[in-house]
């Protein structure tokens, strides 16, 4: 189960003018397929070699640096092209709005808490909407690490990599991160993975 670059779900342009076709053609088709690559090379003679990218993450954690940090970048690219449509954001169904309400008191507050993880992600790393024990919570980490190796599930993921703004935001992550979750997010797709439990 070698690691393939999985297409975009969408034209490189489609999210413009938050997120140009410049930052998607650097961001998927040259940083995300290094990660395949590097990714396919670091497996080799493993333990890991022909299994499930979600074990492979779990288990390389913390034991082989090459294999986790581009298997991880791997995972997290991986969703994060699903994580974002055309004219995303907007209205959250129902369980997903429910649980953030529960979990946040508010959906603006979850949005506030998420948008935080990100601009205080010191460095390279990811803020996360994170399932864990039932409930839903905002968390960040760094370089390629994602709640999965921290007892969690992530349901929603926005990458805080200078790759993934600096072309459109230049150093303004707040602006990004607000655009992000203004008119990025594919709710649905979020919805897909909190049900899937």
């Amino acid at each position: 189960m070698a690691f393939t670059l999985p297409d975009l779900p969408y034209p490189h342009d489609a999210l413009a003018p938050i997120m140009s076709r410049e930052t998607l053609e650097f961001h998927h088709d040259k940083h995300h397929l290094a990660y395949v690559n590097n990714g396919n090379n670091a497996l080799k003679g493993t333990e890991w070699e022909g299994k499930p990218l979600e074990e492979i993450v779990k288990g390389s954690f913390g034991k082989n640096a090459a294999v986790f940090n581009n298997a991880g970048q791997h995972y997290n690219h991986t969703h994060f092209w699903k994580w974002m449509k055309p004219k995303g954001g907007g209205k959250i169904p129902g369980e997903v709005e429910k649980a953030l309400k529960d979990g946040f008191g508010s959906v603006d507050k979850a949005k506030e808490d998420l948008i935080q993880a990100g601009v205080t992600q010191f460095g390279s790393g990811w803020a996360w909407l994170t399932l864990k024990d039932g409930k839903l919570s905002a968390t960040k980490t760094a370089n390629g690490e994602n709640p999965l190796v921290h007892g969690g599930k992530p349901i929603l993921g926005v990458d805080v990599w200078e790759h993934s703004y600096y072309i459109d935001y230049r150093n303004r992550r707040p602006d990004y991160l607000k655009a992000f979750f203004d008119s990025l997010v594919n709710w649905e797709y979020v919805a897909e993975l909190f049900g899937a439990k």
